[in-house]
This record gives C-alpha cells, structure tokens and sequence, in this order.
C-alpha cells in the first residue's frame, strides 16, 4: 500500500477512532482530534505541486485482479487540485466547526466521523483511476453527506432534505455505474487511463451515446444542475461548516471533475458539446434569478452555488471544443477550460468564505433572514469586511479573483458564435446573452447578501440575540479564505503555473507535450467586449438592486404546480411510497402459503428460462432402462395415493397416504439397486408420519369455510408446473453436460484418500464433511430453538396454574 492509498483511507480510520477516544476527551472539543487529518493531508498533498507539473504519480494496491478492479491511483494536475481544496478547505472547516458548534450541545463525534468519511469518499473519487472503485467512493459520499445533511435528525427539515439529496445523487450514481459498465463493454478496462486513449476507436460504438448521457446524469445530479437542483436548497437545513463544505468546495464539484475527466473521451461528440453547455447556461441562469427571490441567507448562497456551478459547467462544454482543432495552444477554447479550473478554484474561495460568514451571522444574531438584518457594519466589522470580499468577488467586480475568472468566461462565450462547429455561428449567440443576463442577477444577489446585511439600520427589536462580533476562532477560517480572494485577485499568476496549467494538460492531454503552453492571467486586456459585457453587468444590476420592488413581484409570482421541478418530486415520492406500501400490502398476506406460491413461481420461470436460454433440453431415451411391470404398478400407486392426498378432507387421512407414497418410493430405490437410499427414505418416512400425526391430532378439523380443491386453480397450476420443471431437469440432465463429471474422482480416490468402500457414505462425511457438519449444526440450532419455545410454553403454562 502507498502512502497516495493511505492518505486517501487516513480519514476514514480517524472516523473509526474518534467514537473510542471521545470517551476519554469529554473535556477536550472533538473538533481538536479531528483537525491534524485534514491539515496533514494538505501538506502532504502541497508537496506534490512540483512533481505533478512534470509527470503524474501512479500507485496500484491490488483488489480484485481477475476483473479488472484493482485500487489504482492517479495525482495529476486536476486530482491534486481537487485533492488541495478538499483537504485545505476541510481544514479551515474543521477549525471553524470547533467555535461554532457546542461541546456540550451536539453529538460531536458522530459529526467529525461522518466529516471525515465524508473527506475520504472524496478523495477516493478524484484520485482513482479504476471505475467501479471511483463509483464506489462515489456512493459514499452520498451516504455521508446523507448524514451530514440529517445531522440535526429532530428537525423534520433537516430529515426531509437529508433523503432528498440521497435519493437524487444516488439516482444519478446508478446511471453513472451503467455509463461506466457500457465503458467497460466497449473497452474491456475498468482503467480511466485506458479508456480515455480509446477515444478514437470506441467514438462510433453503439453504446458510446448512452454511455455519455448516462455518466452526465450522474455528474449532473451531484454538481445540482437543472433539472436536478432542487435538493441543494433543501440540504442548507445541514450545519453551516457542513455547507461551506459540501456545497462550496467539495461534493457540489465532483460532478465536475466528472465532467472535467471525461472531456478528452466524449468531446470527440459533437452532443457532449451541446448538452453541456445547454444545461450549464440554463442552471447558470435558473440560479440567479431565483437567489434574487430568496430571504434566507443560505437559501441566496445555494441558489448561488446553483448558478455558479452552471458557470463553471457551461465553461467545461465550451471548452470541450478545443479538441476539435489541430492546433491548440493559440485557441481561445483552452481558455475556456483555464477559466473553468480557475473559476472552480475562486469560487471555492469566495463562496466557502460567505457560507462562514452567513453561519457568523446567524450564531451571533440568531436570524439569517434579510428582512430582519440590517446595520452590522458597525456592530460586526470584521465579518463585515470578509463578507465585502467574498460577495463582491462573487460578483465579479475587480480587483477581486472572480473578477478575472469571469473576464475570461465572457471572452470564451463572445468567442463562441466565431466557432465554425455545431452550426454555432447560427445559435451561438445565445449563449453569451443568456450567460450576461445570469450575471446581471448574479451581481443583484450578491449585493443583496452585502447591504441587506451589514449596511442600513439596526433592528435588534427583530434579533433573537444582541448582535456583537465573532470570536476570533470563527472569523480566522474565512478571513484565510478571503486573504485567497483579494491575493488571487492581485497576483493570478501565483496559481496559474504550479496549479492551473498541470489541472488544463491532465483534461486536454495534447496539450501535456505541448511546450510552449502557459498560462498569463493579467487584469488589463484592452476594452474588449469582455469588459463592455462587465460594465454593462455592474450598471444593470446597480440600477435592478435599486428597483427591485418593481421587478421583484414578476419573478416572485408562484409557478403553476405543474411546472414546479420540486413539486414533481413531492409528488413522485408520495406516489412511489403509496405505490409501494399498496403492492406490499397486496403481496404480503401473512399467509405462508401465498409466500410458497411466489417462490415455486419464481422456481417455475427461472428454471425453465434457463434450460431455454441455455439450450439444454436434450432427450436421449436410447439408455434408458426398460419399464417393467412392477414400475407401472408402483407408479400407478403413487397416483392414487397422491389424488388421495389432494382431495382427502382428513388431516390424519393425508398423512397416512403421504407416507404410503414414500414407502412406494423406497421400492423403487430396492430396484434400482441403492439400498442406502431406500433404508434412509424408509427411516424419514416413518419419523415424518410420526411427527405428523403427532401435531396434526392436537389440530381441529378441515372446516366447510377453507377453501375446497378444485380441479383447475392456481394451486393445479402451479403443481403441474412444478412437476413438468422437475421432469425435464431430470431428462435433461441425462444428456446434458456443461462440465465433466466429478463421479470418477471419487471412484478413484474414496478407498485411496478415505480408507472406506462405500462411496456415498465417504462423500458425505470426508469429501463434503463441512457441508454434512454445518447441515448437522442447523439442525441442533433447530432443536435447540424448539426445545426453548416448547420450555417457555410449559414455563407460562405452569405460572398460569400457581397464579390461579
């Protein structure tokens, strides 16, 4: 095992000790034993910066070699730079955690367990290379951020949004796992590596679109991307450490690296393109316009993320051009994906710094809502001057770093409709129009957070609590953060070489030998339309923040239900969970026999099924041993008894024709020459009849209201179906071999291996002994199960005589 698989599984085994030395650290925060992880993992994750910008490092831990599944690593340029944000921001995190949730309040170590099993589900996604392992750690983190999420499980909020994003995100895993088998299929690889070399030869696969479209609903339903966003406002109800985690830095962003991977695969496709850039400018939009609704300062925040994210996806869409040109280092379609690596990286920044601040707010004044804020500047500076940064930079006002990331965006989208691909010269405009209204909005809302906040008057008469400023544990984490934003903002080129460039070569590999690629971020490139479409945004949005009483009702009126993308899924749930307590109140009758109908049924269809599909059903009557008399008169008897047994209306008189049929059986055994068999049908019999007539006496008789036989039922038919299986597996087995026999192992090694001449016996207990010990063990677990119940009845019985 590497150091690369220990850093990635540390978190987890920390989550499994932090239960055990909680009890002995009652007096010491949990957030103090937790915090060493995520800070050595950041430095350890720092040293790599040199290495990967000259070669990726590479680790296998073998797993399940036979298929192809082994635990294979890779550090590139874009897994280190997902890998430092997740364990960097995870540290400020941690540490912000530990002044903002109480030691005597919460349940401390369930919240630092889950964080960190969380931090390595994470880590486990970016940095593996083998699909079904990536899938795996993809899974978990739904699971832990399920709950996280539901960290407050009284609240029925917090309840409801817990499930909603697991059974969105968990949707989304499931089509990603079908995307990636089809992969498999086409490739015969589990490795990304691998796979994505096969681009040229797979492009043209029947399953190469499905397989695309299927991976995409994965990355969009974890990256809250239209029409699957409507679970990240819903999971704002988590703490605010776990939203300035999970829906700032980390788990929003793994559907974009998904997105990021698979671009130098699927771009080859002129429908991963247009699918990306169409759902990223719509969520781009949708968000920004419905964070300006919003009152709650999470609530804008998430709707925020909403919209930041389709930024950052339609950047990755309009960067996937770039492949379809030869050369690629003068083309402005790289600075598309540039953008999208810088943009991911400052949003991260700005945005983990707002959700701190807006938890700062709500801990020291008890409200998040707007209406009821107002004034806190002078109450709260600090706060007050990390929350300028953050949401300015949000905004995209210089000299701030979201200013640069998004100058570049709207280069790329004015760009766009010169692109003589994908008829973009005809629609492409779009793009850039829809991209600068989301703006103009994203510019309302930030100001919204801003003024409505810190500027204006005091309300305490509308305050739970007397305002006053953070602690210094809670303003250090975002103040780091924001010291990002402005530094960032004044020096790009700080990240641009050690971080950006390796995160662009590791998505556009042709780049990778391309010497003469670097990346300059400067402030000043002209008056370019970039920065016409910039100053438009700041003075549309100071003249809508302005009036925002005029406007505020259009976009506020209710959307018809129909139309309402979270309504659909209230309902849908509903009606899935009436659907399926209805079919489990209809299969589940009690009633032990409807249970024995299903499963002789399921015994029925897939055993006949099978014999069909594996062309078995072969009859060869050449060999078979001639039918004497003696047969026929056995056979007839059997018969009879078995339609005695069937119409009988006598528990005693079924019971006694039952055991008559098993003895007519044993006589067969003595033809055929198997002795054993018949002396072991004989015993069962006489102790099943024994048995039976033992219980069935202390039962009353068959009443005229159960149900009598009839000749036609599902009972007959279920019978006959048995019969006619059973029937030809026998035939069929006759002249069917898929594999050779084991019969003459045994014939030659029973007296050589176990020193004994009868062969069944041999197999039984030396060839098979651990299957004829553990069937022995059932059947003492039995016993000792039946003997308990019937002493517990005699017990009762006995205390019910002495009461009375």
């Amino acid at each position: 095992m590497s150091l690369l698989h220990v850093a990635i599984l540390l978190p987890f085994v920390a989550a499994l000790l932090i239960p055990l030395f909680y009890r002995w650290t009652k007096k010491l925060h949990t957030g103090w034993l937790a915090l060493p992880i995520p800070v050595a993992l950041f430095i350890y994750f720092l040293t790599f910066i040199p290495k990967t910008a000259q070669t990726a490092t590479t680790a296998t831990l073998e797993w399940i070699p036979r298929y192809g599944i082994n635990f294979t690593v890779v550090l590139d340029g874009l897994s280190l730079l997902f890998a430092l944000l997740i364990t960097g921001i995870g540290s400020l995190v941690v540490f912000y955690s530990i002044f903002y949730l109480g030691k005597n309040k919460e349940r401390l170590n369930n919240f630092y367990a889950f964080l960190l099993i969380f931090m390595t589900a994470m880590l486990g996604v970016v940095l593996s290379d083998n699909l079904i392992v990536l899938y795996l750690f993809w899974e978990l983190t739904s699971i832990s951020s399920f709950l996280l999420i539901g960290y407050w499980y009284h609240r029925e909020r917090s309840r409801y949004g817990a499930r909603k994003s697991m059974m969105i995100t968990v949707f989304g895993g499931l089509m990603m796992l079908g995307g990636f088998l089809m992969l498999h299929i086409m490739t015969d690889s589990f490795s990304i590596r691998e796979i994505l070399g096969s681009a040229s030869s797979i492009s043209e696969n029947v399953f190469f679109i499905p397989a695309m479209i299927l991976i995409l609903l994965g990355a969009f339903t974890k990256s809250a991307q239209v029409p699957f966003h409507i679970w990240l406002p819903d999971a704002m109800e988590a703490p605010t450490p776990v939203s300035a985690y999970l829906h700032s830095a980390t788990m929003v962003k793994a559907g974009l690296y998904i997105v990021a991977r698979f671009t130098p695969l699927f771009a080859v496709s002129g429908v991963w393109f247009s699918v990306i850039s169409i759902v990223g400018i719509t969520t781009m939009l949708w968000g920004s316009i419905n964070a300006t609704k919003k009152t709650d300062l999470k609530a804008i925040l998430a709707y925020s993320t909403i919209s930041q994210l389709g930024m950052i996806m339609t950047l990755l869409g309009i960067g996937s051009a770039s492949l379809h040109f030869d050369s690629m280092n003068d083309n402005i379609y790289v600075a598309a994906i540039v953008a999208a690596m810088f943009h991911l990286f400052n949003h991260a920044t700005f945005k983990g710094s707002l959700f701190m601040v807006a938890g700062i707010v709500d801990h020291e004044t008890g409200t998040r809502d707007i209406r009821r804020l107002g004034g806190l500047m002078r109450i709260m500076p600090i706060t007050a001057t990390i929350a300028f940064i953050g949401t300015f930079a949000m905004a995209g006002i210089p000299p701030f770093n979201g200013f640069l990331s998004k100058e570049m965006f709207f280069e790329s989208l004015t760009e766009i409709i010169h692109l003589n691909l994908f008829n973009l010269e005809s629609w492409g405009i779009i793009l850039p129009v829809v991209a600068w209204i989301a703006s103009v909005f994203t510019f309302v809302y930030s100001m919204m957070i801003f003024f409505r906040t810190f500027t204006g008057k005091t309300k305490p008469y509308l305050l739970p609590k007397k305002p006053h400023e953070a602690p210094l544990g809670l303003l250090v984490p975002p103040s780091i953060l924001a010291l990002f934003v402005v530094g960032v903002g004044l020096f790009p080129n700080l990240i641009a070489a050690p971080l950006l460039e390796p995160a662009v070569k590791a998505i556009l590999p042709t780049l990778s030998h391309a010497s003469s690629f670097h990346i300059h971020i400067s402030f000043w490139h002209g008056f370019t339309p970039a920065l016409l479409m910039t100053i438009g945004v700041i003075v549309f949005g100071i003249l809508l923040y302005k009036t925002q009483r005029s406007w505020k009702p259009f976009i506020s009126s209710k959307v018809p239900k129909a139309l309402r993308i979270g309504k659909a899924y209230d309902n849908g749930m509903f009606y899935l969970e009436q659907g399926s307590y209805r079919l489990t109140m209809y299969v589940m009758t009690g009633w032990l026999r409807t249970y024995l109908n299903y499963m002789l049924f399921a015994f029925i269809v897939l055993v006949l099924g099978t014999l069909f599909i594996t062309d078995s059903l072969n009859f060869d009557f050449a060999n078979l041993t001639q039918i004497t008399l003696v047969d026929g008169v056995l056979a007839a008897v059997i018969f009879v008894t078995l339609i005695g047994i069937v119409f009988s209306r006598s528990r005693i008189t079924s019971i006694i024709l039952l055991g008559a049929m098993g003895y007519t059986i044993s006589i067969f055994f003595v033809i055929a020459s198997a002795p054993d068999l018949a002396l072991t049908q004989l015993v069962i019999e006489t102790i099943s009849v024994v048995l039976y007539l033992l219980v069935f006496y202390h039962l009353p008789q068959f009443s005229n209201i159960e149900e009598k036989p009839k000749l036609f039922s599902t009972k007959t038919l279920l019978s006959i179906g048995v019969g006619v299986t059973v029937t030809l597996i026998a035939l069929s087995a006759y002249d069917t071999t898929f594999y050779d026999s084991i019969s003459k192992y045994y014939i030659d090694n029973v007296y050589k291996e176990a020193a004994g001449k009868n062969i069944v016996n041999v197999i039984l207990v030396d060839f098979r002994g651990f299957d004829t010990l553990f069937e022995t063990a059932v059947l003492a677990i039995a016993s000792i199960g039946i003997f308990g119940m019937i002493k517990l009845r005699l017990t009762k019985r006995r205390k019910k005589n002495e009461n009375e």
